[in-house]
């Protein structure tokens, strides 16, 4: 294998810690990224002085045929020979031009150099899987827009609780993820720092230009501590960080397609496409899509936990630890834009079983926090109003019935004391569609309500697109 370092050594190194220590089976990822800040870096040792204008064209126009070769299938990554994604291009570059090709790693070490290449790359798949995000956040705006009136049963502890509507449902993992894109959005201020110029931990004594090459590189902020800018992968973590909480929401929203699919709930059917079968039993319809989506959340979090547990022993600066920082980043990049691409097109295909929501909606007393509205309303203490709501729904209870099919005189009979609290108009306040209208608190299910946020949303989602 052919070392950039080899100078100072005797012998070479063993075969299997050859192997062992190389990157190129995982860090060839990196190539467009390495060759974009490397023809950036010549260009600028040109511009500074440091080389002649010739000699960093020529440089340039050099790496400039390796990225193409690469592109074109005609050049292949050899990991006999190259132990990372760096020695390979400069290999390469010097194979092709020469001995000239070894002054382009003036005033710059693989350290500066791989965390330039992978803040380049992390800055390109974040506004990738921003994009995948708006995606989703469109759908499932546009899934809420055509289901405002539909009622179903809302939950805390998977006991029905209150009626909401569907869109109200659906607009809460809209905001979840719609918090996953800012969260993105803030990470990109700490991706967006360039590190090229501190060299191995030091700095360099050359009259680079670190300025310009930010410039020319699309970073509006330049690191100032040579030591951090080499050993830094907090933006890593934070990236690592906001992905797991990305694949939290959508285990959530997964793990409800899951129960919502079943015959115990029946509000959905998954389509076809998005859904798999069973090799023994022929009538199932399996949402392994969502099960793995779920499944893969683990997956996730132990990136996360990896990179934690990599650097949290590591004295300044630069270590061979490091080397672990990419793959789980790679695998968490391709992991969710897989599942990005997925999620939309499930959703959109959904067949939503109105009916059996609205009807799972009127069973298990999901009026009775109305009921105890409507008596704190008349100015009944809301504690006791909770109380005497609670020996009604005993008293429902016994009779099999729900409490809007209580009569009136009913009610006066039960609760004799209170009989000016009960009046005509209660039947109609514990009607289904009337609590659900009924909220229209700021936040709240009514269909009013989410037809105004649905409107802001599309607006901050146009200018998002744009």
């Amino acid at each position: 294998m052919r070392k950039l370092w080899g100078g100072r050594f005797k012998q070479d190194t063993a075969e299997l810690v050859d192997q062992f220590c190389a990157s190129l089976p995982f860090d060839w990822r990196l190539y467009s990224y390495d060759i974009a800040g490397s023809i950036v870096h010549a260009r600028m040792l040109a511009r500074s002085g440091i080389i002649e204008q010739g000699e960093g064209e020529k440089i340039v126009e050099g790496l400039e045929q390796i990225k193409q070769a690469l592109e074109a299938g005609e050049l292949a990554f050899d990991r006999q020979q190259d132990e990372d994604i760096h020695s390979f291009v400069e290999n390469r570059l010097i194979e092709l031009i020469g001995p000239l090709g070894g002054k382009l790693h003036t005033a710059r070490s693989r350290n500066d150099q791989v965390a330039l290449d992978l803040r380049l790359y992390l800055r390109a798949e974040i506004k990738e899987l921003q994009q995948g995000l708006l995606n989703l956040l469109k759908t499932l705006l546009a899934l809420a827009s055509v289901n405002l009136d539909v009622i179903m049963p809302g939950y805390t502890h998977l006991q029905r609780a209150q009626a909401v509507t569907l869109a109200h449902h659906l607009l809460a993992y809209y905001f979840m993820f719609k918090r996953d894109y800012q969260r993105w959005q803030d990470n990109l201020k700490r991706v967006n720092v360039l590190p090229l110029g501190s060299a191995a931990l030091a700095g360099t004594g050359f009259p680079i230009d670190r300025e310009w090459v930010a410039k020319e590189l699309g970073f509006p902020a330049l690191s100032l501590n040579s030591l951090d800018a080499v050993s830094d992968r907090d933006y890593l973590i934070e990236f690592l960080a906001v992905a797991a909480t990305v694949v939290m929401h959508l285990s959530r929203l997964s793990e409800e397609l899951i129960l919502w699919a079943s015959s115990e709930f029946n509000f959905i059917e998954l389509d076809d496409a998005y859904a798999t079968g069973s090799s023994i039993m022929p009538q199932k319809k399996n949402p392994d899509v969502a099960e793995l989506t779920r499944g893969k959340s683990g997956r996730i979090y132990g990136h996360l936990l990896q990179l934690l547990t990599t650097l949290k022993g590591l004295p300044l600066a630069y270590n061979k630890d490091l080397q672990e920082d990419k793959e789980g980043v790679f695998d968490t990049v391709d992991t969710l834009q897989v599942i990005l691409k997925i999620f939309p097109a499930m959703l959109a295909t959904l067949k939503i079983n109105k009916g059996e929501m609205a009807q799972a909606a009127t069973k298990g007393f999901l009026n009775a926090t109305d009921l105890a509205d409507y008596l704190a309303g008349k100015g009944l203490p809301f504690r006791q109003a909770h109380a005497v709501v609670g020996r009604a729904v005993l008293y429902s209870l016994e009779k099999g019935i729900e409490l809007e099919m209580i009569p009136l005189a009913s009610w006066h009979r039960l609760f004799p004391e209170l009989q000016d609290y009960f009046s005509e108009d209660l039947a109609q306040h514990l009607l289904l569609k009337n609590t659900v209208y009924s909220r229209r608190s700021l936040g709240g299910t009514s269909p009013e309500e989410n037809r105004r946020v649905i409107e802001e949303e599309k607006a901050w989602l146009d200018a998002e697109y744009a």
